[in-house]
């Protein structure tokens, strides 16, 4: 893979605009749900691992 080279009569640095308070709040709901579904899924996992040896020692 070789080395990409910026042209001379390109810029490719990018400047982010800042996020609107409305943005900010959709992707802050969007990281809380986000880790909200991850917990779940190990949740589920966990008690799909454990579970089931501690239901077997019953």
């Amino acid at each position: 893979m070789g080395l990409i080279r910026e042209p001379d009569d390109i810029n490719l640095n990018i400047q982010s605009k800042p996020l609107t308070r409305e943005e900010e709040e959709r992707l802050s709901q969007f990281i809380k749900e986000r880790k909200q579904e991850i917990e779940k899924k190990k949740h589920f996992a966990q008690q799909k691992l454990y579970g089931s040896r501690a239901a077997r020692r019953n």
